[in-house]
């Protein structure tokens, strides 16, 4: 059973401001592979100056929001957010052939370093937290970095062998950006068994929410493991009236998502040159 948030987020948490493991790793396929020069090769990915975050705590109606038409979350020709992979000529060219920059590997890994700054773009913005009346701690950050892994791993997947490899570079990005995220929040000791840990909830989360979006699912399926994962510690807890709004409004978030990146062209997503949908000025 996956550990719950009260004894393994919420310790770290709590640590922060004061055996290998049975998950099922061939989930995503490959077995895990350490990738020691992923901070040597990250890719930055742009900011978008357009958007400033205002400090105010945005109102937004959320029985309204995420009702319009999906759409691709591709970047269009010329988009200043747009990074493409480096043209280098002559010498330098040659000296990086060498080097093995432009093999199939290298090409791969810097995709990935975008396709996950993508990630922790959307999720390390405050207007997510505001939207959705979560408060931002290490767990609902962790828990919002899942899903938005599950959203591009998923979509990665259904392009097949090429997908699949591309997602478990990904995934090793995610885990190096992790453990960085778990020291800062004050685990300095027994990091690997914390990682162990997180790695349990990560795959229990997959798994509840590639369960909900199978055809034979129930409707309210993905709102039940989205509620479980996202917004409550413990299942103690039952879904209130208060905390219906959000929690189907992001129930509604995800499964768009979903449809937009499956709209999503193939280049687009193997280049990492999308954005998923903003909330800092969210529409219907």
């Amino acid at each position: 059973m996956m550990p719950r948030w009260t004894r393994t987020l919420a310790n770290i948490y709590k640590v922060g401001k004061q055996s290998t493991s049975d998950v099922p790793r061939d989930l995503y396929a490959l077995p895990c592979r350490r990738i020691s020069r992923v901070a040597a090769v990250e890719v930055p990915v742009a900011s978008d100056a357009s958007e400033k975050y205002s400090a105010a705590k945005p109102e937004v109606n959320l029985n309204k929001l995420f009702r319009s038409k999906p759409c691709s979350l591709a970047l269009p020709p010329g988009s200043a957010l747009r990074i493409e992979e480096p043209n280098y000529e002559g010498l330098r060219q040659f000296l990086l052939k060498l080097m093995l920059f432009y093999s199939k590997q290298s090409k791969s890994i810097r995709a990935a370093n975008v396709i996950y700054r993508r990630v922790v773009s959307q999720v390390d913005k405050p207007a997510i937290y505001d939207v959705f009346n979560l408060e931002k701690t290490f767990r609902t950050n962790f828990s919002m970095l899942v899903v938005h892994m599950w959203l591009c791993l998923r979509r990665l997947k259904a392009e097949g062998k090429d997908g699949v490899e591309l997602g478990q570079y990904v995934y090793e990005i995610y885990n190096h950006d992790l453990e960085l995220r778990v020291a800062k929040a004050g685990v300095n000791l027994l990091l690997s068994k914390w990682m162990r840990e997180l790695e349990k909830v990560f795959y229990g989360n997959i798994v509840a929410f590639d369960t909900a979006m199978l055809p034979e699912a129930k409707q309210d399926d993905l709102q039940t493991a989205i509620w479980k994962n996202v917004f409550i510690e413990d299942d103690s807890s039952k879904l209130d009236a208060a905390s219906l709004p959000a929690v189907m409004a992001f129930t509604r978030y995800v499964r768009r998502e979903c449809t937009c990146l499956s709209l999503t062209d193939k280049e687009a997503m193997f280049s990492g040159n999308f954005l998923f949908t903003s909330f800092e000025n969210p529409k219907p």
